[in-house]
């Protein structure tokens, strides 16, 4: 399953470096974070999308703080 989310980050270098941590989370096929539009971009399991997002926000959130995700 593949959904887009309204996000917020600060930076694109912070941006690149909270897409590459969540595409190495299990699960996840693909992921993006673009900065300029503010859109992060998660293509995951889809029987588990869910706790994946979750984990994938957390993530987000340990290597930049400022990253928040509009479920």
């Amino acid at each position: 399953m593949k959904k887009k989310f309204k996000c917020d980050i600060d930076c694109a270098a912070c941006a690149a470096k909270v897409e590459d941590a969540i595409k190495k989370l299990d699960g996840v096929n693909d992921a993006k974070v673009n900065f300029m539009m503010q859109k992060f971009t998660l293509d995951a399991a889809d029987d588990r999308f869910d706790a994946i997002l979750k984990e994938s926000i957390e993530t987000g959130k340990k290597i930049e703080p400022d990253f928040s995700v509009e479920v």
